[in-house]
């Protein structure tokens, strides 16, 4: 699976460049499609951006991921390879 920093994950916001992107838990995830992240925001979520600690405010959980493709890992994250991460709960 491809490695991007957090600089080539910012440029997918769906402003910089039409992918929008987003990662959790160390996983980039292609939400383009979704009329949720239209124009790359989603409420007072910005596209482009780790969501891991923004999650426990959501009002849904970590399965809402499931219906993305996954199109990389973070690998700057703080919070390790996609493997190594446990789901929070």
């Amino acid at each position: 699976m491809k490695t991007y920093t957090r600089a080539q994950l910012a440029l997918r916001n769906g402003q910089d460049k039409d992918e929008i992107w987003v990662a959790y838990l160390s996983k980039i995830y292609d939400v383009t499609e979704s009329k949720l992240w239209k124009n790359g925001k989603h409420y007072e979520h910005w596209a482009g951006q780790d969501l891991t600690d923004e999650l426990p405010d959501a009002p849904h959980t970590e399965k809402v991921f499931e219906k993305f493709e996954i199109v990389g890992e973070l690998g700057d994250s703080p919070y390790g390879k996609p493997a190594e991460n446990k789901v929070i709960g």
